[in-house]
């Protein structure tokens, strides 16, 4: 049975989803397909924490699926702008569980993680499925994916909202 490790960047599929869709990411269908004759290591979910309830609610659903939620605060500057990115945690996950695993599953169309997958397959003989939205995931990262897998249909929640 293939070992993997699941690496999910919460905010990148929640809007590349809302921007293509104006739909949500199906995690249910998604744990189903991603561990379906899979032995699953490690399942992280990367999210940023604005402390409202709904987010809180939306994490234990994520927990209540099998993720281990990883948490960081957002951060508001001063000139307005945002941060709260999980690229470089992401990263260093994907890095340290890599010699477990056969596989890793990574949600998230940001370009940078090309280099994750890169090293990934060439250092340490794993392969890389990437779940992305087709026309917001940058083509390195496609290209250096064992498997792109296109997120639309059923891994969608229900029909577009208007």
């Amino acid at each position: 049975m293939q070992k993997a490790l699941l690496l999910v960047d919460v905010q990148n599929v929640y809007y590349t989803t809302r921007q293509a869709y104006q739909q949500n990411f199906d995690y249910n269908r998604f744990w189903a397909e991603a561990t379906k004759d899979r032995e699953i290591v490690r399942a992280m979910a990367y999210a940023v924490d604005r402390g409202d309830e709904k987010q809180r609610q939306f994490q234990n659903i994520l927990r209540a699926i099998g993720f281990e939620v990883k948490l960081k605060p957002f951060i508001q500057r001063a000139d307005g702008s945002a941060k709260g990115d999980w690229d470089v945690g992401i990263t260093l996950d994907g890095i340290e569980y890599a010699p477990e695993v056969d596989l890793v599953v990574l949600v998230s169309g940001d370009g940078d993680f090309s280099l994750l997958a890169d090293k990934l397959r060439d250092k340490f003989g794993v392969d890389v499925e990437v779940y992305g939205v087709p026309q917001l995931t940058a083509k390195s990262l496609i290209d250096s994916a064992s498997r792109f897998i296109p997120i639309e249909g059923e891994l969608l929640l229900g029909p577009p909202s208007c």
